[in-house]
């Protein structure tokens, strides 16, 4: 009798230590395995637009779903992905765009859209409602992103070039382990043109010794060596800064 005790009660402890084992093994793969992306490089895929949200006369928040509230786009830090619509006349068009959200976002991205009046992606955006569905291709780009690869970043953007900035700023802010360090120059003409100001702000004030940020308006003073002041000229031409928008010390 004791011996038929004795061999239940080992029986019971390997089974207990199987179904440690197992559960142990199955909490590690889901922390580990990194979700497949929605997205396809080759193809385009369609997403619906669940929700639109109006941030200036010219300026929306689309928010997109995925397939499961648990699915990820899976862009890769600093890159973007290509948009089909159709213009004004019916013609197709493809433009990119780098969404403010990250993969920690899960079942859904957003895209910050500024609309010009003869832009032909604009169009698109324009006529979109909740529901309708848009097409999207990807990931797309150069720039492949690794925690603490730098020191600093030092990153200049103007208008809607925001949004490639805004996510890496985030990925590497939201890192507990990234310890880099971000400075950010944003250029507009009116204080009205600034995009995710909010959340730029939001950034600052939760990681004071990592973001900076300084808002431009109009006109930029430049000073110092004349190498420095070339090259910063040209930047600032590309920005669409007209000569008598600079000052040189």
């Amino acid at each position: 009798m004791e011996l038929l005790q004795s061999h239940r009660a080992e029986m019971i402890t390997i089974a207990v230590a199987l179904v440690a084992v197992v559960g142990a093994t199955a909490y590690y793969y889901y922390l580990t395995k990194k979700p497949k992306g929605c997205l396809d490089p080759q193809n385009f895929k369609e997403f619906e637009l669940v929700k639109r949200t109006q941030l200036s006369h010219n300026v929306a928040k689309f928010k997109f779903a995925l397939p499961t509230p648990m699915s990820v786009l899976g862009l890769p830090i600093g890159q973007h992905m290509s948009c089909r619509g159709k213009d004004s006349i019916g013609d197709e068009v493809v433009k990119p765009y780098t969404p403010t959200t990250l993969d920690s976002d899960v079942g859904y991205f957003e895209l910050v859209i500024k609309m010009y009046p003869q832009g032909r992606m604009s169009h698109h955006f324009r006529e979109m409602r909740e529901g309708d569905y848009l097409a999207v291709k990807g990931p797309k780009g150069r720039f492949k992103y690794q925690p603490n690869q730098v020191r600093a970043f030092g990153m200049l953007a103007g208008g809607t070039g925001i949004t490639p900035m805004f996510q890496v700023a985030r990925a590497i802010l939201e890192n507990p382990d990234d310890k880099t360090i971000v400075h950010l120059i944003y250029a507009n003409v009116t204080y009205e043109d600034i995009l995710l100001k909010d959340e730029l702000d939001n950034l600052a004030i939760s990681f004071p010794n990592r973001f900076s940020v300084y808002y431009v308006l109009n006109q930029i003073l430049r000073c110092g060596p004349p190498l420095m002041n070339k090259a910063m000229a040209a930047h600032l031409d590309n920005l669409g800064y007209a000569p008598q928008m600079q000052f040189q010390f």
